[in-house]
């Protein structure tokens, strides 16, 4: 069973920027998309950004709250996935996951589609 782990969490204040990472437990692992998610306290899962790849083209989408802001990339075939943040607000505060999976088929804002989780990571936004 694959495994995700995120690093990059943190504090930060409000305008300032994190990178979140996520490097996966096998070197071979290539899911057809991968995500992030968020999960503030007392509040639902929700979708922050994903990236699916057909061949060498790679294909992003967003959540309203976070486009212009949050960038999602794959940097290497070690770090599968990143997420750059800037401009963060306090209400980007919540534990973020990082997410693959390995069928087209589904939403890829719907986290129910997704087949692997890291545990995540904190980012504490202060005002």
């Amino acid at each position: 069973q694959v495994q995700l782990v995120e690093s990059g969490g943190g504090l930060v204040q409000a305008g300032g920027s994190l990178t979140l990472s996520c490097a996966a437990s096998e070197g071979t692992f290539d899911p057809y998309a991968m995500g992030w998610f968020r999960q503030a306290p007392e509040m639902e899962r929700e979708f922050v950004a994903a990236i699916s790849w057909i061949g060498s083209s790679a294909l992003t989408t967003y959540a309203n709250s976070v486009k212009g802001r949050f960038t999602i990339s794959r940097p290497n075939a070690k770090n599968l996935l990143s997420l750059q943040m800037n401009s963060l607000k306090p209400e980007d505060t919540a534990v973020y996951y990082c997410a693959a999976r390995n069928s087209a088929a589904g939403r890829l804002s719907i986290s129910d589609t997704y087949d692997y989780w890291g545990q995540g990571t904190q980012v504490t936004v202060s005002s």
